[in-house]
């Protein structure tokens, strides 16, 4: 399983169009015969997008969620990204060791960041224009999400400065060159949910923890149309059945 978890990460989470070219990974996507309905059928590594009992997204409701003193989240962002990727699927930008998030008491460093439009949570049965997913994991290779909604009509100042160097075609990257932080990308409110889920492209891994922050962040319709422009259809994998599951709500 951590071999497993430690071979998405090195390709960002998600395949590369150099891994496609080589013919290492089947070709998945967002529509088509290649959906998330028919992920299960690609490669008996994606079994569990269609078995799993623990998948992600969800929707998170106040009324099924367990409100619990679960400690504040801790987030140490110094590091600045160093490259921004266009794989195929998202936006993705890459970070140097050093950043770190501890939730639970446990320690997760940031590995990179990427990006969903429309929403792939919902949050009482709304769906958000865009979701911001920041991918850590553990020196185990055990892997922390923490998502976060946009919404609104103001443009938002650090999506600016990586959609300006936004890569256009698959497989494309670029250095980033401007001074940003992760702890930009993060709302004021740092209230969150926390449930065990899986990751929302193949091979659906299990074991992940999600963290939903409650507050949105906002961005502009400009810019997710910028996104879904380079993405040219939505890259989001619908709703799963939460079923035994219990989110967790910070007080």
């Amino acid at each position: 399983m951590k071999k497993q978890w430690y071979a998405v990460l090195a390709g960002g989470l998600l395949a590369t169009s150099t891994a496609y070219a080589a013919g290492h990974t089947p070709f998945w996507d967002y529509v088509g015969n290649a959906g998330p309905t028919h992920w299960a059928e690609l490669n008996p590594e994606y079994a569990p997008c269609q078995s799993g009992k623990n998948q992600s997204p969800i929707n998170i409701t106040g009324t099924t969620a367990a409100e619990t003193q679960l400690p504040p989240l801790r987030f140490h962002y110094t590091n600045e990204p160093n490259e921004i990727i266009n794989d195929g699927h998202t936006i993705q930008i890459t970070f140097p060791p050093g950043n770190t998030m501890v939730v639970r008491n446990h320690t997760f460093e940031l590995k990179q960041v990427h990006f969903h439009a429309p929403s792939e949570h919902h949050m009482e049965g709304k769906e958000f224009p865009m979701e911001g997913h920041l991918v850590h994991a553990d020196e185990q290779g055990n892997l922390a999400v923490i998502s976060i909604f946009y919404k609104g009509k103001d443009p938002n100042p650090a999506l600016a400065k990586l959609w300006e160097i936004m890569p256009r075609r698959r497989g494309e990257h670029h250095r980033v060159e401007a001074h940003i932080s992760a702890a930009e990308l993060l709302p004021s409110d740092k209230s969150y949910y926390l449930y065990n889920g899986s990751l929302t492209t193949p091979p659906c891994t299990e074991g992940v923890w999600w963290v939903i922050l409650e507050q949105p962040v906002h961005i502009s319709p400009q810019q997710v149309s910028a996104f879904l422009a380079v993405m040219h259809h939505p890259n989001n994998r619908p709703e799963q059945p939460v079923n035994a599951r219990v989110p967790l709500h910070s007080q």
